[in-house]
């Protein structure tokens, strides 16, 4: 193996104001390896691979490919520096097909259908060498994700790439499509090519890296060998303090129920069925989690129970039922019956950006005693009553007055969740609660879940993460296409079982997986 790096980075610099995102980086990935990126929210991965992919330019330092210092103003550069880069969102046209996404900006001249016959005869030589079969004539929008992500890669290489820069690969697959792909990256490591790889999942690095980097507040602190580290030594060297990985609580003891959801449907505006007959109960003091892959009714799920969106089918609060025919305007209502939501997308549904954290704070609750002095609202006890929620949620910085847009992702999710949790809801609806979120952030919310249970409270629980379903969870359900594919307990399934549940199958006698 050639001991010139593949990528060198010099001395890299980036500050967005008086933000330093990236503080003198230097690092060099090795050809033919797959090397892990890590780091917590706002350590600067995503402003450094960004930089390497010539969306941003750096203040200072040099980027060396293969040897040779090389200038990279903007992402064409990086392509024909072959560089390619797979993002956690897809740019993908969704009514376009495999074949049309491919060629799109790649194309060889005006006339398309050279571009497309080329292509073709490219893809399935891609496909057959990598692993990476796919309908080159299939539409994206009827697709999967996890062969959406093929496309991803295929895109790339059409394009020549000997470097992928991955981002976030596993979090829209399946334990299988994970799999999946990794057996592809590991191909492209015995052909040559060069792999980055940004993840949070620490399972993730230690099972198919070769070298991990650790990044800490805009700057480089370790390059190890990953067979030469472990689990609690990343994270600690992520978050500069012992972390606890693992999810510590006693067994569940459910007491009274406290919601029965029965035959519940959901048909949404092109007629296409989102729920099909969901039914299930929490009890006080448990935590039921939903699994799933996004997409498959979970998000509907929490909004009829949040109270906006429509439904057919029944739901009782302590036995008392509730009206599903409000939709987009119910909250309040579900609030006043004990429901507090934490939502799947905390930027669009659970804060206004734009608004200061003692204002996104009283949202949903302005009307509470607490929050008005006589019909007016006390902005000062809202303020105290904030300053309190984040102190008691480690919020930082602890500024009430600072809009929501200007703390991390984690910082943010904690917001919601003070907001929540702390007017001690009999049912805490909570989707992805650790979605976008640093290691040791993770860490305090799981805390406060598991506490909130503890007291006593329902919770239910939609997560695409496993670890985090099987560590919170005392049931588990799985949802596909609309439906809860069965119940488990923690303690007796496993990842495999729960990943084809997840992917439609069941197990039949003998342990033969087929579909439901």
């Amino acid at each position: 193996m050639s001991q010139t790096p593949a990528i060198e980075l010099k001395g890299i610099s980036k500050a967005f104001g008086p933000v330093q995102a990236n503080k003198d980086i230097s690092i060099r990935v090795m050809p033919g390896t797959i090397h892990g990126i890590i780091g917590e929210n706002g350590a600067g991965k995503s402003t450094l691979m960004s930089i390497l992919y010539g969306f941003y330019k750096a203040d200072k330092g040099e980027i060396w490919i293969n040897g040779k210092k090389t200038e990279i103003p903007d992402s064409q550069a990086a392509i024909s520096a072959g560089i390619g880069m797979v993002f956690q969102h897809f740019k993908l046209v969704q009514n376009f097909t495999v074949l049309e996404n491919v060629v799109l900006g790649a194309e060889d001249s005006g006339l398309l259908r050279p571009s497309l016959t080329r292509a073709r005869s490219e893809l399935k030589k891609l496909a057959e060498e990598y692993e990476l079969s796919v309908d080159p004539d299939a539409v994206i929008d009827d697709i999967g994700v996890g062969m959406q992500q093929r496309v991803e890669i295929l895109k790339a290489l059409y394009r020549g790439a000997d470097i992928l820069i991955l981002d976030e690969p596993t979090g829209v697959l399946t334990p299988a499509e994970a799999d999946h792909l990794f057996r592809i990256l590991e191909g492209l490591k015995r052909e040559g090519k060069t792999i980055i790889l940004i993840t949070h999942k620490l399972r993730e690095i230690m099972d198919i890296t070769d070298t991990v980097s650790v990044m800490r507040r805009g700057e480089m602190t370790a390059t190890v060998k990953t067979a030469d580290t472990s689990p609690p030594e990343l994270a600690e060297l992520m978050v500069g303090r012992k972390v606890l990985l693992r999810v510590e609580k006693t067994p569940a003891r459910p007491k009274e129920k406290i919601i029965e959801v029965r035959d519940l449907n959901i048909t949404d505006d092109k007629g296409v069925h989102r729920l099909k007959g969901v039914s299930f109960d929490i009890h006080a003091g448990e935590i039921l989690g939903i699994a799933g892959v996004a997409g498959n009714g979970q998000s509907e799920l929490l909004e009829v129970l949040g109270g906006y969106e429509k439904a057919t089918g029944s739901i009782k609060i302590r036995g008392e039922a509730i009206d599903l025919t409000g939709g987009k305007s119910d909250g309040a209502s579900r609030r006043a019956r004990g429901i507090s939501h934490v939502p799947e997308d905390r930027q669009r549904e659970g804060l206004i950006m734009d608004y200061s954290a003692w204002e996104n704070i009283a949202f949903g609750y302005h009307h509470d005693e607490a929050y008005r002095s006589g019909p007016f609202m006390n902005n000062a006890a809202i303020r105290a009553d904030c300053e309190g929620k984040m102190q008691r949620f480690d919020v930082r910085p602890p500024d009430p007055n600072l809009t929501a847009k200007s703390f991390s992702g984690g910082n943010q999710q904690k917001i919601v969740l003070a907001r929540e949790i702390e007017h001690n809801p009999d049912l805490l609806l909570v989707g992805q609660p650790t979605r976008g979120v640093d290691i040791g952030a993770i860490e305090f919310i799981h805390q406060e879940i598991v506490a909130l249970r503890d007291k006593g409270k329902a919770i239910l629980l939609v997560s695409v993460e496993l670890d985090e379903i099987l560590g919170l969870a005392d049931r588990i359900a799985v949802m596909f296409d609309g439906r809860i594919m069965g119940e488990r307990l923690p303690d007796q399934t496993d990842e495999k079982e729960l990943g084809l549940l997840m992917a439609g199958m069941t197990t039949a006698p003998g342990g033969t997986p087929q579909e439901a």
